[in-house]
């Protein structure tokens, strides 16, 4: 039986080894928490109680006004964990390690639905969170207020389809949601994944031996050594001065540039000439998209199974090794640039942009901050906004996940603070007063553009947009409210199953949109979303790799960039539209080009590869 035993915690420790160290559950409680698992055997109750208590409300640690309203105003019985094991707790002990479970898991799009159909489920919550909750039927309002970012807890997936890697969050149970923070913990808390079980759980194990009634505490930044973040962080429960933080966002130093470019392990080419096709050569292209080789059939282009032979390669994997191919096959020609990532990640598109305005935000990019490093300033620019009566809805987006996923939109501080422990994010200014569509069916919604832009060089900089560009709408009227309504707030349909997808070709819409703004032409639009993407490349290929795009002679690219448009001031004080960049993406899925345009990658080819972009619906913008 123990030879069965120790095969079975051996494989459990193969399985979750190194989930446990980056937890840093100590490896004495191994054992223990492996055999408590296996016979869910939830023991904290014969060694912990819940312990309520009245407090002062001079005691509340100096919270404003505002945050006592939001902590249901009144309550002066608060609640702590404490030891109730007459031997107390003793760190050296092999058992003292416990489960907590999970009152309730979710993702947060479908958070609300949940509470409103999930019986008793909301009750259970605002019970939990001390929110009065009156009558039986969940109320809209009460719905929001339990969606509360106090009591909230995340982890992630490492494995998967990127909806699967899209964080988890959850409540722990009455007892696990009791401990209080502390300083200074006198125990310590993680959750932990079950791979052979699939179940999550939360484990408790104490830092320092414990006397009966000694409380238990926890930290609830644990790991945070920066003081300032440690205090930003510690917002949704304890009120804090920010004076001397400054909100002013400017181009991070070069090392923050040179850290990405280890973090990636490109390799940067050593100089090489540049390259002339001739007139009469075919070129032979290697790609491993089913969209280039299906679709690519211009009489001057080859395609090849053998990457070797290869005079283009068109590669859906990041390239990493330039100085092997600058050495080895300097005139193969290649789809990325080393260093692209600077445009094609969130975080460093913003920083990048601010380089174009000597570093300061550029008109045609939402005020942007990067939650990682900036969290200080972003909160500091939103308690201005707040107490200048501004608009104060923001949307943290994954640095580099598209489609929507992860994506958050909120006026919620705490929301947009907790953000910051589970993937890497940036936070945009939502677009409070967006231009609008009105589809007849449905009423004035959101809409974004997606333009297709081929760079053939970075020094010099040669920049095309292709003239067919995309257009993706809402399902349902724009409005500020309801932010976890999908069909209201995005526009990305093509990959949820049930919805609608709008489609409007870029030829019927432009009547269409003037009609709806004839004070508004459409080339006048466009002349400045051109503009704005070509300060944006221009800022990128201005300095010297890893610092900028890096300009190798033999690298082509194409990158899909959206965009929408917002209602601006002038300069004479009348209403302007105002292109807002949202990201650009890397290889971008091309179906709908292909699907619509079966000349899309033939145009593409032609222009990047063969210099021949007069004969292509193509616009140079640089």
């Amino acid at each position: 039986m123990n030879g069965d035993n120790d095969n079975e915690f051996s494989v459990f420790v193969a399985l979750h080894a190194g989930a446990l160290q980056s937890s840093r559950i100590p490896t004495i409680y191994w054992r223990s928490l492996h055999h408590k698992i296996t016979n869910e055997i939830y023991d904290a109750g014969e060694v912990f109680g819940i312990m309520h208590f009245q407090q002062e409300e001079n005691e509340e640690g100096g919270e404003d006004e505002e945050r006592k309203k939001d902590d249901n105003p009144g309550a002066v019985i608060r609640c702590k964990v404490v030891v109730t094991q007459e031997s107390g707790l003793q760190v050296s002990e092999p058992t003292s390690v416990y489960l907590v479970d999970h009152a309730w898991t979710y993702r947060v799009d479908h958070a609300r639905q949940q509470l409103e159909q999930i019986p008793s489920l909301l009750p259970r919550m605002a019970d939990l969170m001390g929110v009065d909750f009156h009558g039986e039927a969940p109320d809209p309002d009460t719905v929001e207020l339990v969606i509360m970012w106090k009591y909230n807890q995340t982890y992630e997936l490492s494995q998967g389809s990127p909806e699967d890697k899209v964080p988890v969050w959850y409540i722990m149970d009455e007892f696990g949601s009791r401990v209080q923070h502390s300083d200074r913990p006198s125990c310590s808390m993680a959750p932990f994944f079950y791979v052979q079980g699939g179940l999550a759980y939360s484990v408790l194990w104490p830092l320092q031996d414990l006397q009966d009634r000694d409380e238990v505490t926890r930290d609830y930044t644990y790991g945070e050594t920066d003081p300032l973040v440690r205090r930003c962080r510690l917002l949704p429960w304890i009120h804090a001065d920010l004076e001397g933080v400054s909100s002013v966002t400017t181009e991070p130093p070069d090392s923050y540039y040179k850290s990405i470019a280890l973090e990636n392990k490109e390799q940067l080419p050593v100089e090489i000439q540049s390259y002339t096709v001739p007139e009469d050569q075919i070129l032979k292209v290697y790609s491993n998209m089913s969209q280039v080789t299906n679709n690519l059939t211009h009489p001057r282009f080859q395609l090849t199974e053998e990457e070797e032979e290869a005079d283009v390669v068109w590669s859906y994997n990041h390239i990493k090794d330039y100085r092997k191919l600058s050495e080895e096959r300097p005139h193969v020609m290649l789809n990325q640039f080393p260093c692209e990532s600077i445009v094609t990640v969130k975080d460093c598109m913003a920083a990048v942009a601010r380089r174009a305005k000597g570093g300061s935000q550029p008109d045609w990019l939402p005020e942007t901050f990067n939650l990682q490093s900036e969290l200080p300033k972003f909160i500091k620019g939103y308690q201005q906004r707040q107490q200048r009566g501004e608009d104060n809805h923001w949307i943290c987006k994954p640095w580099n996940l598209a489609r929507g996923l992860d994506t958050h939109i909120t006026n919620n501080l705490d929301y947009i603070i907790r953000q910051r422990e589970s993937t890497p994010k940036v936070v945009c200014k939502y677009l409070e007063d967006p231009v609008l569509f009105n589809r007849e069916e449905v009423g004035m919604v959101k809409f974004d553009i997606r333009y297709m832009l081929m760079v053939r060089s970075v020094q010099p900089l040669r920049l095309y947009a292709y003239d067919i560009f995309w257009l993706r709408f809402a399902n349902r009227p724009f409005s500020l409210d309801h932010f976890d309504d999908y069909q209201k707030h995005f526009t990305v349909m093509n990959y949820t199953d049930g919805v609608e997808l709008k489609q409007v070709h870029y030829d019927e819409f432009i009547p269409m949109f003037e009609k709806q703004y004839p004070l508004h032409p459409w080339k006048e639009v466009e002349a400045e979303v051109f503009n704005a993407f070509r300060e944006f490349f221009q800022a990128a290929s201005s300095r010297p790799a890893p610092c900028g795009v890096c300009p190798y002679p033999s690298s082509r690219a194409i990158y899909a960039v959206d965009l929408m448009l917002k209602w601006s001031t002038g300069q004479k004080g009348e209403r302007v539209m105002q292109p807002q960049i949202l990201e650009l993406n890397f290889s971008p899925d091309c179906a709908r080009a292909c699907l619509y345009h079966p000349s899309f990658y033939n145009h593409m080819f032609q222009t990047l590869f063969l210099d021949q972009p007069e004969h292509c619906p193509v616009t140079q913008i640089a």
